[in-house]
């Protein structure tokens, strides 16, 4: 069997790289950074070629959990959910928050908010998920107000069966929802139309840079209503393209100044595309940096 020979192999993890002390900001709360999770869309081809391999190297660098971005099928990133959970069990990984679709454009016997949206919050809640996430929009599903005042009405239909699960749902942003169209604010309508008990945020500090927005305000107009964090940074290039977390122009002792209004629970560090480093080198670097930024 795929786990138990996984198991056999492996080898006692390390436990130094936990011992670190959380930082103490004279700012505002502790933040813990023995906690510190992942975006598993970083390693994205790494988890679909090996998906044990990468999940063991990514313990043994010091995380502490994941966020799925591979859940397809009622399965994930090809395991059962029977199984996956005992894989995540085994090495000590949590999975608190997992990425899903509209399911705009496919089939009803697919899985995702439109279709069969009580399955997926089933197999999210027996991984002990807390969070739900839509991760994405596609171009053609977005390109009006009256699609976001749908998104609207899909989110609060979502996070109401998604409560039943014991899961809280919530929206990933990108830098598209802050364009203007005709002069309205696409997230403005995500957060005022949307119940603000049943839907909630995951505040993505790379984008929100990205559209020239300052998370900050956003944080302050809406609190309590980003439970997740994305830590990303972003270059000095005239393209702002992705870098390792410490090494771009991102000021982290601001961003996580907001967690205590924000009620920040979980943060996550993604990269959504590498340059210098193969990803798993780079979610080291941007874990070791993380770990000793001095704020």
């Amino acid at each position: 069997m795929l786990r138990r020979n996984f198991i056999k192999n492996t080898t006692m993890l390390s436990a130094s790289a936990l011992l670190v002390n959380p930082l103490e900001w004279d700012f505002g709360p502790n933040i813990d950074l023995n906690n510190i999770g992942l975006q598993l869309y970083t390693v994205r081809e790494e988890m679909a070629n090996d998906p044990l391999g990468t999940l063991k190297r990514i313990k043994s660098i010091g995380y502490a959990h994941v966020e799925s971005a591979g859940y397809d099928k009622r399965k994930f990133y090809g395991q059962t959910k029977e199984n996956f959970k005992m894989i995540l069990r085994d090495m000590g990984l949590k999975m608190y928050s997992g990425h899903t679709s509209t399911g705009f454009g496919l089939v009803s016997d697919s899985y995702n908010m439109t279709n069969n949206w009580e399955a997926v919050c089933e197999d999210a809640a027996y991984l002990e998920q807390k969070y739900i996430v839509c991760g994405w929009f596609s171009e053609d599903e977005r390109k009006t107000i009256n699609d976001y005042k749908r998104f609207a009405q899909l989110f609060n239909k979502c996070g109401e069966i998604a409560k039943k699960y014991g899961l809280q749902f919530c929206h990933h942003n990108h830098d598209f929802e802050f364009f203007p169209i005709n002069g309205i604010v696409p997230y403005d309508i995500l957060l005022n139309e949307t119940d603000k008990n049943l839907v909630k945020f995951e505040l993505d500090h790379y984008w929100t840079r990205k559209a020239n927005v300052e998370s900050k305000k956003i944080v302050n107009k809406n609190p309590g209503r980003f439970p997740l964090f994305h830590i990303k940074d972003m270059d000095a290039t005239p393209e702002k393209s992705f870098t390792e977390v410490g090494t771009g122009v991102i000021k982290w002792k601001d961003v996580f100044k907001l967690s205590e209004k924000a009620k920040m629970e979980y943060f996550f560090i993604e990269q959504d595309s590498t340059k210098k480093y193969a990803p798993l080198e780079s979610i080291k670097i941007s874990f070791d940096n993380l770990r000793n930024i001095k704020f």
